[in-house]
């Protein structure tokens, strides 16, 4: 028994020992966790930092003239460290005393809270004695500045414990003006969490040179995953370099403005408009446009660089081969037909169009773009050795990229050619333009080396990079081949070229200009990605050079149409769209060297519906010199639309009772006029009004809401 009691005894104190050591531990923890929290957090909070990245500001891109295409904006995320030394010192006295001040200027410049409200969550913020407390996001230079100027604030970080976090965002001043080619520089989240840059465009071709290099600084990290800058600590970051570009603000929007009106007239599917400087190769213009499911254009994807069928634009290639041969003359003979289909050595080609006679010069079948004259012209020259014409095309160029400053440019596709009636059928079928793809850039090119008397060069968009103003880099003309074919063979095909538009497939569309033009139309079915021949889809395109005796400028248009569309013949879809470039900017050009021939350019039929106040409708088509047709001269707000080609000014009802039609006004005037009859308004989008959500003419009542849609 007396060993039973010992083992007991040692039990029950140890068991008492164990309670007394837990109870100790417990109450240590409460005490540090209680009353020494504050101090161990802190100190936590002290040695946990790191160093984060500081992002430098991005380059921008600009236009030949120096208009900014794409650049970037600051932005500011504002916040507050309850902590700063000013704000706790003589116990919180600065605080107190500008409260007040502070939270009524807060709102009333943000007018989201009140002032009560904003005092309250300060003040929250205050006892917390939180450390980066964020106040507001995504301020703009301007705002930033007007809050620098509030109470506190106003009196520096140190004292007043506000910090901001300079951020920046891409913004294409021009919008959609030449957007894809300039491109986008966005972040986004991608599925892993991480923060990624898209880039597209001239933006992802130099990104290395227009984000620049990161900084540096160290941060403490405090509770919630927020941090704290440590001031003195940043290794500043050194900003991205600026991009000129060959881009020409003007010829952009004359382009882009000719191409989107033929693609609505003919409901297309997607086009591209380029234009080049035939001396250098400077792409002064590149317009892509695609419509989207709501039917709209915009810049989708560059189609100026995209390999296709490039249809009877092809022909100036194969005369480039015929003609080098030395068999055979522009001034020669071929036999056509009448009926407008032959059977061509290994397979049966058909014209789009019947030629006007069945014997005509080579010339004349290139003026007319008969299918059956080249593929006649290309078999007699090369059946015999059908991989000859091959290198012909890879002497022009046709088998590789043309290098421009653009990552995604596609390559083009040639197939094999062998010496059976596979390989004949193939070189048959590319010499009127199927068979092989393409890219429109790159038939431009080849174009542009014709009006360059046979020196091709290549195709830029860059001209110079700089630094703070200080070139870095200039890009110089790159000559591809001083010779692209002989002298003879050129100017053959200069007039092959001139004759397309004298008496040819482009006739009606450059009737009576006053300045000569050479070019070639296209016009090809189109297959592939889920297309096929039968189903009607068409690609019309015309490329040439202007003026032919001078040029100075070469320029494509390709368009590519819907299933079965009324028009598709490059000369009726393509041509007119080239024509409007060409004059408006042989107009230009002409008034900038002062010189005194008149152009006849095409009226504009398309309609237009403007509204506003009178008294600044009137003043502004008096300014623009432009006539028209005054049906009021009493009322203060009008409408002008067209009529017979002349602006008809017509008077526009307004009555406090009901509501006023103002589709067709600026947000300015429409808001003007709402507010003015206590209306509350909605407004989406920019540019005028095309919509309004209660209809003109019902009875109004007072404060009620209209949401107007701007386009």
């Amino acid at each position: 028994m007396e060993i039973k009691k010992d083992i007991l005894w040692r039990v029950y104190l140890g068991f008492i020992g164990i309670v007394v050591l837990g109870v100790f531990v417990i109450g240590r923890a409460a005490y540090i966790q209680q009353v020494q929290g504050k101090y161990w957090l802190g100190k936590s909070d002290s040695l946990h930092t790191r160093m984060m990245p500081l992002q430098a500001e991005r380059g921008t891109i600009y236009s030949a003239d120096g208009s900014m295409l794409s650049t970037s904006i600051p932005y500011f995320d504002i916040y507050i460290d309850f902590r700063a030394d000013g704000l706790i010192e003589k116990n919180g006295r600065r605080f107190h005393k500008y409260i007040d001040s502070l939270s009524r200027a807060l709102s009333l410049y943000f007018r989201d809270q009140s002032q009560a409200d904003y005092k309250k969550q300060l003040t929250q913020g205050y006892k917390k004695k939180l450390r980066y407390y964020p106040l507001k996001k995504n301020l703009s230079f301007e705002q930033y500045k007007t809050l620098r100027n509030f109470p506190l604030v106003n009196q520096g970080p140190n004292h007043s414990g506000f910090k901001a976090e300079i951020k920046s965002r891409r913004l294409n001043p021009y919008g959609l003006l030449a957007n894809r080619t300039i491109g986008l520089s966005r972040e986004y989240i991608n599925d892993q969490g991480k923060l990624v840059n898209q880039n597209v465009g001239l933006e992802k071709t130099y990104d290395s040179l227009l984000k620049g290099e990161s900084g540096r600084r160290l941060v403490r990290f405090i509770s919630g995953g927020a941090y704290i800058p440590i001031e003195g600590s940043e290794i500043e970051p050194e900003n991205g370099k600026d991009i000129i570009t060959t881009i020409d603000v003007n010829t952009q929007d004359i382009a882009e403005n000719a191409l989107l009106r033929m693609m609505i007239e003919n409901d297309a599917e997607h086009g591209t408009c380029m234009v080049m400087e035939v001396a250098t190769g400077k792409l002064k213009a590149i317009a892509n446009l695609g419509r989207g499911k709501d039917g709209n254009y915009s810049e989708d994807y560059n189609y100026a660089i995209q390999s296709n069928e490039p249809g009877s634009t092809m022909k100036l290639a194969t005369l480039l081969a015929v003609l080098s041969e030395k068999k055979i003359t522009v001034d020669d003979y071929v036999q056509v037909g009448s009926i407008g289909t032959e059977y061509v050595g290994v397979r049966t080609v058909t014209d789009a169009e019947r030629a006007p006679k069945p014997v005509m010069t080579v010339r004349e079948c290139f003026a007319h773009s008969s299918n059956v004259a080249f593929s006649k012209l290309a078999y007699q020259t090369f059946a015999s050795q059908p991989d000859k014409y091959i290198s012909y095309l890879r002497q022009f160029h046709l088998d590789k990229k043309t290098g421009i400053d653009l990552i995604g440019e596609e390559r083009p596709l040639m197939p094999k050619i062998r010496k059976n009636n596979e390989g004949l059928h193939a070189m048959v079928t590319m010499s009127f333009g199927y068979a092989i793809e393409v890219s429109p850039l790159q038939t431009l090119m080849l174009y542009n080396a014709i009006a360059n008397n046979g020196k091709m060069v290549k195709p830029s968009l860059v001209s110079r990079i700089q630094s703070n103003g200080i070139v870095q880099k200039e890009f110089e003309t790159e000559v591809i081949t001083e010779e692209l074919a002989e002298p003879a063979v050129i100017a053959a095909a200069q007039s092959c070229m001139k004759a397309v538009v004298i008496d040819g497939s482009a006739t009606k569309v450059f009737k009576g200009s006053p300045y000569a033009v050479a070019g070639k139309t296209g016009t090809a079915h189109v297959a592939g990605k889920g297309i096929k021949y039968t189903d009607g889809v068409y690609q019309a395109s015309f490329v040439g050079y202007f003026p032919a005796d001078k040029p100075i400028y070469s320029c494509i248009v390709v368009i590519r149409t819907k299933a079965h569309p009324a028009f598709h013949f490059g000369g009726a879809v393509a041509a007119p769209v080239f024509k409007e470039v060409s004059d408006k900017l042989y107009a230009l050009r002409a008034a900038e060297t002062h010189q005194s021939q008149t152009v006849s350019i095409k009226k504009d039929s398309v309609a237009f519906y403007y509204a506003g106040q009178t008294k600044e409708l009137k003043s502004i088509l008096s300014e623009i010199q432009m006539t028209f047709l005054d049906s009021n001269k009493q009322t203060d707000w009008s409408s002008i639309y067209s009529s017979d080609f002349k602006a008809v000014v017509s008077k526009k009802n307004v009555s406090e009772k009901s509501m006023p039609d103002v589709k067709g006004m600026s947000l300015k005037d429409a808001l003007y006029l709402l507010e003015s009859m206590n209306l509350k308004v909605s407004a989406k989008g920019r540019g005028r009004v095309a919509s309004q959500s209660i209809e003109p003419g019902l009875s109004l009542s007072k404060n009620q809401t209209i949401t107007i849609e701007l386009n």
